[in-house]
């Protein structure tokens, strides 16, 4: 049996060239913190990693779009990340 009274992990991810994206994730992070049951970790997409990844609930993907396409760095991420 699970214990669900265990505090929750969420993983913000973002990349942000403008600033814009960064202050999106920023407010978001600070709504995740004022719920009691989850902690939550606001990471840089170059910055963040396959440990970070695996060691949370739920992820959260900020990203400006880019002719129809997350940013470079997103896709950074995903590359870094998916195969481990």
């Amino acid at each position: 049996m699970t214990d669900t009274t265990a505090r929750k992990r969420l993983l913000i991810v973002h990349h942000t060239q403008s600033g814009n994206t960064g202050r999106l994730a920023e407010a978001v992070l600070r709504g995740a913190q004022r719920v009691a049951e989850c902690d939550t970790r606001l990471k840089r997409a170059f910055d963040a990693g396959t440990e970070d990844l695996l060691a949370c609930d739920g992820l959260l993907l900020g990203t400006p779009e880019n002719f129809g396409y997350m940013s470079g760095a997103l896709k950074d991420f995903f590359d870094r990340t998916y195969y481990p």
